[in-house]
């Protein structure tokens, strides 16, 4: 029972006490009162019909019409008067009905009062004595009256005090409503803090509640830290601060094959001139700070562009993979650029000739080896042209490419004709045995082109259209119309210009709400750097989707891994570990031991951890050791 209905008990039964002792006393205060009066006014009523009657002449007629006229106005209940020899000579008597009060009500509270006598004088002789007794009715009705006045005003009082009682119940109780909710947040995996209250002894409750979230959140962080500082040591380079060879060609190989991006993109390769006489000129220290500066320039090109990752491929040999610009020239002019503007001028004093820049297109499925061939040919043709020079190599590299207006009107068609499909793919469990929920990846079919394009090939272009948000729309619209026809769950990919969309996230929840059912069988994924590029929106994303009862997640988890302490409100359901930590896990014993912490952390977290990218049905019982919920990728399709 709640506070409030226990307080609006208590408050009833209270009052009923209250109310049913101060009726007793007061109905009998009332009623010896009223007895007291009625006993009064029958004596002086008696004793002046007697005096009346003795003073006048004794005839019947006389004497009865004095009796009636006392009786018909003065509300008696009877007069009667009797001979010495008792023999009654006059009577009247009130033959009605009680009237004023409830005759249950007269029953149990009776009023008790003994009639007035008086004699009547005949000269020196005894005429008769006269006995009345007024009707106690007008009393049952004042009593009766009296006590319905008392009952109203003490059913006032009770709802007076329980509506006041109510609502000072609600304002010393809304701390603990926080911490209810404080503790559901918990429970949801969402750790928050709330505010202390003035009330000592929930001061405390929140107190210590706040304290264990405080604990958690430290200890989540100082886990993501060390994590985090794993992460730098197995995949970065110790000098720069860029992936290394192994995890950005292990990246590569992801935007190679798989569906994220575009099927045509662009690779920048920065090789430095000499770096044995770089270092032998400038020593250990200041080649290694020429080093990081170069890295800070190459990082920072990336920051606009999602996807885009610099890594150190050799000692003096840098690679930019940019899968967001398909046109190798625009990317090589971009990075060259950058290099003249913010690193050249610091060090070119002393070595006039100190890098040459190439870049190749890639197309998907295009080989690592043949890729980087190209770009060492690129290279040499860089050189060639003279110091600090740049050479792009564009042929066989580009689709036919369609104007803004015409990507307009066919994703527009798409979304309104029916050309927008799902294709799903299987998401495992740790053994193989059973699929924990299918994704459902978008495809659109190309008009007369007989060609479907991977939402890699088509969403860039919808966002800079502002089109993601009909398209996102139409994807749960499929996903909802597959459920309905198949069992198990299926995942769908926002994209993150979407999720920034009030009208769309408004626009989601209306149509989740017509499929209550089919809502726990729903997944939301959200890449990575939209999720903390929109962090905000996201967040409310995830609490109106999670109370409808859809699940949660991210994919393309730890590319930036420093800022997952924000993680720890969100109350995510499930993450999917980006690719290029999980290609070629068998052999790599560094990233072994990171995905295992970052297992172990997401696990207290009750979060559902999924390897993305998975090459061979072998890895997977690996990956269960490592802590991975499941897997989907190549090599369990």
């Amino acid at each position: 029972m709640s506070l409030i209905k226990q307080l609006w008990t208590a408050i009833a039964l209270v009052m009923t006490l209250a109310f049913g002792g101060s009726l007793v006393v007061s109905v009998l205060s009332a009623r010896h009162y009223l007895e007291q009066q009625l006993q009064v006014k029958n004596i002086d009523n008696a004793t002046s019909l007697a005096l009346s009657l003795t003073q006048l002449d004794k005839d019947p007629v006389t004497v009865e019409l004095q009796v009636s006229a006392q009786f018909d106005a003065g509300h008696y209940r009877f007069i009667r008067v009797t001979a010495p020899t008792g023999e009654v000579i006059v009577e009247k008597q009130y033959e009605g009905q009680l009237e004023g009060a409830p005759q249950w009500f007269a029953d149990l509270i009776p009023i008790d009062v003994q009639p007035g006598q008086a004699l009547i004088q005949d000269g020196w002789k005894q005429f008769g004595t006269i006995s009345l007794a007024s009707h106690e009715q007008y009393a049952y009705k004042s009593l009766w009256e009296g006590t319905l006045e008392l009952l109203l005003w003490f059913v006032a009082g009770s709802l007076f005090t329980g509506v006041a009682g109510t609502f000072a119940i609600r304002v010393i109780t809304r701390p603990l409503g926080e911490v209810v909710g404080q503790a559901h947040a918990i429970a949801e995996r969402r750790f928050l803090t709330v505010g202390e209250p003035r009330t000592p002894e929930l001061r405390a409750v929140t107190r210590a509640m706040n304290d264990m979230v405080g604990r958690l959140k430290a200890m989540f962080a100082e886990e993501s830290a060390r994590l985090e500082a794993l992460r730098k040591k197995v995949n970065s380079d110790p000098v720069t601060g860029l992936a290394n060879r192994e995890y950005f060609l292990s990246h590569l190989r992801e935007i190679l094959t798989g569906e994220q991006f575009g099927s045509n993109g662009s690779l920048v390769v920065v090789r430095l001139a000499y770096l044995n006489e770089l270092n032998a000129k400038l020593g250990h220290q200041r080649a290694d700070q020429l080093l990081k500066e170069l890295g800070q320039v190459l990082y920072d090109s990336g920051n606009d562009h999602p996807g885009q990752r610099a890594g150190r491929v050799k000692g003096g040999e840098f690679a930019v993979v940019c899968p967001t610009i398909a046109s190798p020239t625009a990317a090589a002019q971009d990075i060259h650029e950058r290099l003249c503007r913010d690193w050249l001028p610091h060090w070119e004093g002393g070595f006039p000739d100190l890098f040459s820049l190439a870049a190749v297109g890639y197309v998907r499925n295009q080989g690592v080896g043949d890729l980087l061939s190209r770009v060492d040919q690129a290279l040499a043709q860089a050189q060639a042209k003279g110091p600090n020079s740049w050479h792009a190599v564009e042929e066989g590299t580009h689709q036919p490419s369609l104007p803004a207006e015409r990507w307009r009107t066919l994703l527009t068609e798409a979304v309104n004709g029916g050309q927008l499909s799902l294709a799903f793919f299987p998401v495992v469990r740790g053994d193989a045995s059973r699929p924990l929920h299918q994704e459902g990846v978008i495809r659109l079919q190309m008009d007369g082109m007989g060609q479907r394009l991977s939402a890699g090939d088509f969403m860039p272009m919808a966002a800079n259209l502002n089109l993601t948000a009909p398209i996102d729309l139409g994807v749960v619209k499929l996903a909802i119309e597959h459920l309905r026809q198949v069992a198990g769950d299926v995942a769908v990919n926002l994209s993150a210009e979407t999720i920034a969309d009030f009208g769309f996230r408004q626009r989601l929840v209306q149509l989740l709400q017509n499929y209550p059912d089919l809502c726990p069988r729903l997944l939301f994924e959200v890449p990575e750097y939209g999720v903390f590029k929109q962090f905000e929106a996201f967040r409310d994303l995830a609490r109106s989707l999670k109370a409808l009862g859809c699940r949660v997640g991210i994919e393309y988890f730890g590319q930036r891994f420093a800022e997952t302490d924000k993680l720890a409100s969100l109350g995510l359901d499930y993450i999917k570990v980006h690719p290029s930590y999980v290609r070629g896990i068998s052999t790599n014993v560094g990233n072994q031991e990171f995905l295992k912490g970052l297992c172990a952390m997401a696990h207290a977290l009750g979060i559902t951890v999924i390897a993305l990218g998975v090459e061979s049905r072998d890895d997977l019982p690996l990956l269960a050791q490592l802590g991975f919920d499941g897997a989907t990728g190549p090599g369990v399709r």
